[in-house]
């Protein structure tokens, strides 16, 4: 079978079979009106993704990029003087919240706290205190729901000590599925530093999954003011660059090979990770002065993560297929803030998988990731 023919692990798509497709999903913006129509099979963006003339499907979808604030914790941030922002009432209302679950096809939520996470703005001790709170309060909403709620542990990292602390406190404990980290603080790569070694050593004894997302702010901004705007551009493209920079330097700095059991997903596609791997390996196998030699091919280290599928359009989704499989990625909506990716089994739907790997995505590899 020739390369261009070949089929990731996983996936039923072939790369002849994403030519075919993409090759037309890619010239449907330079079409005229009429014959823009008559691609519709490629697929609607996920913010058109609706119910047809059968109604709502089942609540099948496990997500796992699903944010809350609940009231205690909303609270105890206003109280240090930085209260949330517009929070959105279905973050602190969990009986509104399980409406919407209901309605929109959702059978469980991950919690884990936004891009607002306090790491960077509180003194050690007040990050441990919150995580505490926010903790706390998940595991009691597991223990009233346990069939809808689970939840990705808050550390406070500015401390790897008291974050070690905070992480042994909770293991084990009912509802406590997942470790969620941001990618980075200030623009520090605090998790490749020796001094949180001792955190990733004991998530992966653990077995839970580290759930990643950006955390807001200009000093957290990769882009620092270049992207804070006005118009603000960091969580439309300065967040999948972090995401892309930390999956890189990841992999680049052996983490990957020294926890090899440790599983970790990557929010909204995975960046521009999977799309730039190509240039990424090129650069440093080929450039004068930039050559670092990895474990294990290139290519492995893709799979080596999961990704949300927060990629709206249909033919970057099949991309990330083609790229990782479909066994390595899950359901992402981040509903709460983008409010457009409101039916995760229509989004899925349009690409007429087998259901074998239509369940894997909707739920499957989340169950396997969280131990469900």
């Amino acid at each position: 079978m020739k390369n261009s023919d070949r089929t990731v692990p996983g996936s039923a798509l072939g790369r002849r079979d994403f030519m075919k497709i993409g090759a037309g999903g890619a010239a449907i913006a330079a079409l005229p009106a009429g014959l823009a129509a008559q691609t519709k099979e490629q697929g609607v963006d996920w913010w058109d993704a609706k119910p047809g003339k059968g109604g709502v499907g089942k609540p099948v979808a496990i997500d796992c990029h699903s944010h809350w604030s609940p009231e205690l914790y909303s609270k105890a941030v206003a109280d240090l003087g930085q209260p949330i922002a517009n929070n959105y009432p279905l973050n602190v209302d969990i009986e509104k919240r399980l409406q919407w679950m209901d309605e929109h096809e959702v059978q469980m939520h991950v919690l884990t706290l936004s891009g607002s996470m306090p790491w960077q703005w509180t003194s050690a001790e007040q990050g441990a205190q919150l995580a505490r709170i926010i903790n706390d309060e998940g595991i009691e909403v597991h223990k009233k729901y346990p069939s809808r709620f689970v939840l990705g542990a808050e550390l406070p990292i500015r401390d790897p000590q008291l974050a070690l602390k905070e992480l042994n406190r909770v293991a084990g404990k009912p509802g406590v599925n997942a470790v969620h980290l941001p990618d980075s603080m200030e623009r520090h790569d605090y998790i490749i530093d020796p001094n949180f070694a001792p955190v990733l050593k004991r998530i992966e004894e653990l077995g839970y999954p580290i759930i990643f997302h950006q955390m807001d702010g200009v000093a957290n901004n990769y882009g620092g003011d270049r992207v804070s705007g006005p118009p603000n551009l960091a969580a439309g493209i300065d967040a999948p660059i972090d995401h892309t920079v930390l999956a890189m330097k990841l992999m680049m700095s052996g983490i990957l090979d020294q926890y090899p059991k440790l599983e970790m997903v990557l929010p909204h596609a995975g960046g521009a990770f999977p799309y730039l791997a190509g240039r990424i390996e090129h650069f440093f196998s080929h450039f004068p002065g930039q050559h670092v030699t990895l474990a294990r091919p290139y290519r492995e280290y893709l799979r080596r993560f999961y990704y949300d599928y927060l990629i709206y359009y249909p033919e970057a989704f099949r991309f990330l297929v083609t790229m990782v499989g479909t066994d390595r990625i899950v359901v992402g909506t981040d509903i709460f803030a983008a409010r457009d990716v409101e039916y995760p089994n229509e989004v899925l739907d349009q690409f007429h998988f087998p259901a074998a790997e239509r369940d894997l995505i909707l739920k499957g590899n989340a169950m396997k990731l969280l131990h469900l």
